[in-house]
């Protein structure tokens, strides 16, 4: 097939930059469900981004760590509204300019600055221990931050002797409605989803603080069923402290992410012959001979229960635990005649009378 994500749904948790990311995994084929986890909040106005700036023209920094492209541009428009962008960029070309990934370095060099380093890794830690190994002592190191403070970091260097310098451009905020989020965290939790791609380490710590006490039940989804797709080490470093194993490509680039969702995902698949057809479930479909069969939750359901006991008999009641809580007997019946008719091969799902239901792999 073309589509390789076709059958698959997946979802985002990125605000900035969500529209781009989607649009990737849909030309894909892919079914996506959009739940920003967090959104970023612009301080242009705030008071302690123009203290930090003042403090950096009174005291020009001998370091500056660059982290985010968006950071890094917001303050120089920020500086550029309070009428100090010139003197700003003048005591920043005098410093050690550590960029910790590309946009970064492209947000460095768009306003006429030069980087002189950038971490292999992209990690805050990296760049730390670089800083401390080249000498950081008596100097001054202003931190642009992404979204949060970094006091591991902060502390690190002034340990080293450094005087560090906080530059919050923005910050983290919930997302202003919350209700995607919770339902792409149902759909975790209920295994409906096959894939959540990360671009940020808060947006992975924010949908684990969201679900509450259905915490544990994604966290076993994501050890499971549901792939979690980082767009880089750093990203998934919440995750990975869980125990929750993720994909994440080499490079941090989001194409580069698409990429490897769309090598892992189809590995993933279960794929066998019944009743004379070749059978693939994915996550919303099943693949019948090659042609996509979309399916609804309750008869995927079924499906993905007769599959993981090819030719074995399963009862009602046993199907029924696969249904949404509520259901009866008789919506396993219909489950059954609704995965039939999607299907299209009716004889690959046999009714075992007085017993239940079973793949027919004979």
């Amino acid at each position: 097939m073309r589509d390789e994500l076709a059958g698959f749904t997946i979802g985002v948790t990125a605000d900035r930059r969500r529209d781009e990311l989607a649009a990737l995994l849909q030309r894909r084929g892919a079914r996506v469900v959009i739940a920003p986890a967090l959104r970023i909040v612009p301080l242009a106005d705030d008071t302690d981004l123009r203290e930090a700036t003042r403090a950096c023209l009174d005291r020009p920094p001998d370091v500056l760590m660059a982290n985010t492209g968006i950071g890094m541009r917001g303050w120089l428009e920020a500086a550029e509204g309070w009428g100090l962008a010139e003197p700003l960029r003048g005591v920043l070309a005098d410093a050690y300019v550590v960029a910790r990934g590309p946009k970064a370095r492209g947000a460095i060099r768009a306003a006429g600055l030069h980087d002189q380093w950038s971490p292999d890794s992209e990690s805050c830690d990296e760049v730390v221990e670089h800083l401390c190994r080249r000498g950081v002592a008596g100097q001054v190191v202003a931190m642009q931050l992404h979204g949060e403070r970094q006091p591991e970091c902060t502390l690190a260097l002034e340990e080293a002797g450094a005087t560090v310098i906080e530059v919050p451009v923005y910050r983290w905020a919930p997302p202003t409605d919350p209700a995607p989020l919770h339902r792409l965290i149902d759909l975790v939790a209920g295994r409906l989803v096959d894939a959540v791609t990360f671009t940020s380490a808060p947006a992975a710590e924010a949908l684990l603080r969201a679900a509450g006490d259905r915490c544990d039940a994604v966290l076993d989804a994501f050890r499971g069923d549901v792939l979690a797709s980082c767009v880089g080490a750093v990203t998934a470093e919440p995750l990975l402290r869980r125990g929750v194993p993720v994909s994440a490509p080499a490079r941090a680039r989001l194409g580069a992410l698409v990429r490897t969702i769309v090598d892992e995902l189809p590995r993933r698949t279960v794929t066998l012959k019944a009743a004379g057809h070749l059978l693939t479930l994915r996550g919303h479909a099943a693949v019948v001979d090659g042609e996509l069969r979309p399916l609804a939750p309750a008869p995927m359901a079924v499906l993905r229960a007769l599959c993981g006991s090819p030719g074995r008999v399963l009862s009602r009641t046993a199907l029924l635990r696969t249904l949404p809580r509520g259901a009866d007997e008789h919506a396993v019946e219909m489950a059954v005649a609704r995965l039939r008719a999607g299907l299209r091969a009716p004889r690959v799902v046999q009714t075992v009378v007085k017993r239940g239901y079973r793949l027919r792999v004979d």
